[in-house]
């Protein structure tokens, strides 16, 4: 029988890490985890509420709202006091607020055993930042995804026109160097890959060509 593992794909924005591991997730037939979404939600909830990211305790009360149905249909769903917000979570503003977002210890604290019951039964493709250094640090697959910047903006750029927004290629860029920065030289939990990552520069291969390389990684392990 093969083992249940926990895979972690972590990378920058625009590396393609959301993209493959919905679709590992599904070969594999594993719950996908986006953690990233979580900090979305909490940067959404700051928002709407016109709270002080400053204020620990108001930070608190809304990771605390947070809920996260695990039987989806394929698609990861984020409740904020019982209202699906998921729909909501994917501009390019709430995207550089949860970064600022992801940064606080209060938050990073209460999402935490949020994040961890998701994979305490394995069987998990879990997307982020942090996941095979923090959240997951025994997790049986690591994986660290990168592409050049230019190559993230084009692509961060397609999705948000598909998605109905419309943003300049050049601002696009502008804020994936902002949120490199931030991810990389915070104090608690930076961007890098675990020591023991599988990195995967995707500048130059495709989806298929990503995917097919983790599916063999993952098909070894699970023997």
């Amino acid at each position: 029988m093969e083992r249940r593992l926990v895979i972690t794909v972590d990378g920058p924005a625009g590396s393609g890490k959301s993209t493959v591991s919905k679709i590992l997730a599904e070969k594999v037939s594993y719950m996908y985890l986006d953690t990233g979404l979580l900090y979305r939600a909490v940067a959404w909830r700051t928002m709407q509420l016109g709270i002080s990211i400053a204020d620990d305790e108001a930070m608190r009360t809304v990771c605390n709202g947070i809920t996260l149905p695990l039987e989806t249909d394929g698609e990861m769903r984020v409740l904020i006091e019982g209202e699906d917000v998921s729909g909501d979570l994917r501009t390019e503003k709430i995207g550089m607020l949860a970064s600022s977002v992801s940064a606080i210890p209060a938050v990073r604290e209460a999402l935490l055993p949020l994040q961890r019951s998701a994979g305490r039964q394995g069987g998990i493709v879990a997307e982020g930042r942090d996941m095979g250094t923090v959240v997951f640090p025994d997790s049986d697959v690591k994986f660290f995804l990168d592409a050049d910047v230019d190559e993230r903006a084009r692509r961060r750029h397609l999705q948000l026109i598909e998605n109905g927004q419309d943003t300049d290629r050049g601002e696009v860029k502008r804020g994936l160097e902002v949120r490199d920065h931030q991810d990389t030289t915070r104090e608690i939990a930076p961007l890098k890959p675990a020591s023991d990552s599988i990195v995967i520069d995707t500048t130059a291969i495709d989806i298929d060509g990503v995917v097919e390389k983790m599916v063999k990684v993952v098909k070894e392990y699970a023997q």
